[in-house]
């Protein structure tokens, strides 16, 4: 019988487990040792580390394998089995046995071929198993998330030639190291110049060097606080939080060691933004058989995003003044990039209850990370529109239907709205419907031209015309009638006409505009009216072409005089006459004016925004003084409206400095020149003509 087979099939599977049970127990130290190297060292010492790791458990797996040999497989069995008799070695001895030693392996052959290979192995070492994953858990913990040590601080930055006097102190060099904010995420950096621009409510801190040793040292705000430094082994240091710009010199020992002022500029945080991924329009038609609808909002920030965001849902069911809104909202979770992070929202519109006619509108409202007060913003909305149905042609009222609602119910906005989506759905239409949808914008942007058209004496053109003829005989048996042409027309009848617009509202309703209070527009607003309703003109006429493209300049120009005539003012004057008051028949003719005539009008002096800077402006051309602290004050107040105030404020220091020089004044001058309001455009008088010109001019006086 053949050994070696037998005995390969015995140790397999214990030689399996001692090799998996030292591949668990070592792994977790070898995964901690490259997190270490990679914390560190970097990629490279980590991978090295890695590899020395793997290195020593194959090691020490082969060690373990190693030891299963024949002579344990021979223990392992006389040891597990008692009714081998230990003789367990015989069937793996050399072939040359005695009788009575075959006649005994055979028996022993036959007990062993009853027992289970598997239960030769070895049990799991469960408690090394856990100790060294447990130990390998905090290891890496403590690797990844231990706080990295602070970086020796750069050596001090050689400053330049400062302004004090022989034997006074003077600055050698700064180091300025600039801590972000906890929420920017930034790290610390060490700033090259004295002039530091960073995060708002940063901490700045300074290290300033002298020769010789000042007893004192510090920063002065300009215009502000005074801060002290405190001596170290490396010199003076002293930190502030940056909050608002400012400009600041460096003091030794109560004086300034700095020719000019330097600027610490803060870098607000601006809110976040959103945009609207999907769908593409703002407006979205439900399409028959739609049960779920995706909107995908992006939200970014300079620094970053809070990951949680408030979805609000409104859904608006009904027609007409019957409409119900109904408000939900529900917190949904961004994925990406702290800075710009994604929120794809799957929405089940079997839970809206919409309907035809109804209206679902999402907007997602977002926030940053900013501390202590966030930035809370919400974006823009998307509509998922359920289109009511349209109502049936019917006899008599097609022109009701089709006129009065969009009328009442359409506007400007809606018909660029509507414009857009037929261009976008240009290719999925065929030329027949997409002229039918063009004309059928240009009936509400009709319809819309002669509602505003009322206001300025437009006529409403819903006077029937004859029918047109269809034939040369047609046209010659109805000869065209217009007044003083010699035919007797009859009188005009006042009886309503069916369908008449204006009959309709003469007789079932009433007006707000009386015809003695009609509403009168002053000759500005008349104009932009006019504007606008010659936009729609055109707009009407490449809708009804169907040249949607052409006619959406024209929508958006009415658009925007429209805006402007809505912010005009509007002058109701009753068409009456004038009331005089009554006449005091005791002071008739007798030539008293006491009483009559009240007291001259007192002017009122104009005072303009920008007084302060402009008075110190005109001030600076010549020798006078100047009012540096009003003037300063006034900058720090309107700063927000200047492209850069501390350049003012360096100008202004540089003034107090030196009263005297002509180059700080004008130095000054010219900074307020960029902070007074441009005047506005004037007419330009016309050219007198010269010599002769005004020759004549002076002949006509």
């Amino acid at each position: 019988m053949s050994r070696e087979p037998d005995f390969a099939a015995w140790a397999s599977p214990a030689r399996r487990r001692a090799a998996a049970d030292a591949v668990l127990i070592g792994s977790p130290p070898a995964v901690a040792l490259a997190a270490l190297g990679w914390r560190l060292g970097g990629l490279w010492p980590a991978f090295a580390a890695l590899l020395a790791g793997v290195l020593v458990i194959t090691f020490a797996a082969r060690h373990r394998v190693s030891r299963l040999d024949r002579e344990w497989l021979v223990r392992r069995l006389n040891a597990r089995e008692a009714s081998l008799e230990d003789s367990a070695a015989l069937i793996f001895a050399k072939p040359e046995l005695a009788p009575l030693e075959r006649l005994q392996a055979e028996r022993i052959a036959a007990r062993i071929a009853a027992l289970d290979p598997a239960s030769l192995a070895d049990d799991w070492s469960r408690r090394g198993i856990a100790a060294t994953w447990l130990a390998g858990a905090l290891a890496l913990a403590a690797t990844l998330f231990w706080p990295e040590p602070d970086p020796a601080p750069p050596p001090l930055t050689r400053a330049e030639p400062s302004t004090a006097a022989e034997g006074e102190p003077r600055l050698t060099g700064f180091r300025v190291r600039v801590v972000p904010p906890a929420y920017t995420r930034l790290p610390a950096r060490y700033a090259q110049s004295l002039d530091v621009r960073a995060p708002q409510g940063s901490r700045i801190e300074w290290t300033l060097a002298f020769a010789p040793q000042a007893r004192s040292a510090g920063v002065q705000l300009v215009g502000g606080q005074s801060i002290a430094f405190a001596s170290s082994p490396d010199g003076w240091e002293g930190a502030l939080r940056l909050d608002v710009p400012a400009l600041y010199h460096v003091t030794a020992q109560g004086r300034q060691v700095t020719r000019a002022p330097h600027r610490l500029e803060p870098i607000a945080d601006e809110p976040p933004q959103v945009q609207v991924i999907a769908p593409a329009s703002g407006l979205v038609l439900i399409t028959p058989g739609q049960r779920r609808w995706r909107v995908v909002f992006e939200a970014s920030d300079d620094y970053a995003v809070d990951p949680l965001a408030r979805l609000t849902l409104t859904t608006a069911v009904g027609e007409g003044e019957n409409i119900s809104f109904t408000e939900r909202s529900r917190t949904v979770t961004g994925t990406g990039d702290a800075k710009r992070r994604r929120f794809v929202v799957d929405l089940d519109l079997a839970g809206f209850g919409l309907q035809p006619g109804s209206d679902l509108v999402a907007q997602l409202t977002i926030a940053d990370t900013r501390s202590p007060a966030r930035h809370v913003v919400r974006g823009p909305g998307v509509i998922l529109r359920w289109p009511a149905p349209v109502p049936a042609n019917a006899d008599g009222l097609e022109l009701m239907a089709k006129q009065t609602m969009p009328a009442y119910f359409r506007s400007q906005r809606q018909v660029i709205i509507d414009t857009e989506a037929l261009i976008k759905r240009r290719g999925k239409l065929s030329v027949d419907d997409f002229l039918v949808a063009s004309d059928t914008i240009g009936v509400d942007q009709r319809l819309l031209r002669l509602r505003y058209g009322q206001f300025v004496g437009m006529e409403a053109e819903e006077t029937p015309r004859p029918p047109m003829p269809t034939s040369d005989k047609d046209e010659a048996a109805e000869p065209e009638h217009y007044d003083g042409d010699g035919h007797d027309h009859g009188e005009e009848s006042d009886a309503p006409v069916f369908g008449g617009l204006g009959n309709v509202l003469a007789e079932y309703g009433h007006t707000h505009d009386e015809s003695e209070a009609a509403t009168l527009l002053d000759p500005g607003t008349r104009a932009l009216l006019k504007s606008a309703l010659d936009a729609m003109w055109e707009a009407e006429l490449h809708l009804r072409s169907g040249e949607p493209e052409k006619a959406l300049p024209f929508e958006n120009r009415a658009l925007d005089f429209i805006k402007k005539v809505q912010q005009a003012s509007r002058i109701y004057l009753p068409r009456i006459g004038s009331t005089q008051p009554p006449i005091d028949m005791a002071r008739r003719m007798t030539g008293k004016r006491a009483g009559i005539v009240a007291g001259g009008a007192a002017l009122t002096p104009f005072v303009i925004e920008d007084a302060v800077p402009a008075t110190a402006w005109r001030a600076l051309a010549g020798p006078g003084t100047i009012d540096l602290g009003g003037l300063e004050a006034w900058v720090r107040g309107n700063s927000a409206r200047m492209r850069d105030p501390l350049a003012v404020l360096a100008a202004i220091d540089g003034l107090r400095s030196a009263p005297a020089a002509r180059t700080a004044r004008d130095r000054l001058r010219s900074a307020l020149w960029t902070v007074l309001t441009r005047p506005p455009a004037q007419v330009r008088r016309r050219h007198d003509g010269g010599a002769t010109g005004r020759r004549y001019t002076k002949g006509l006086r």
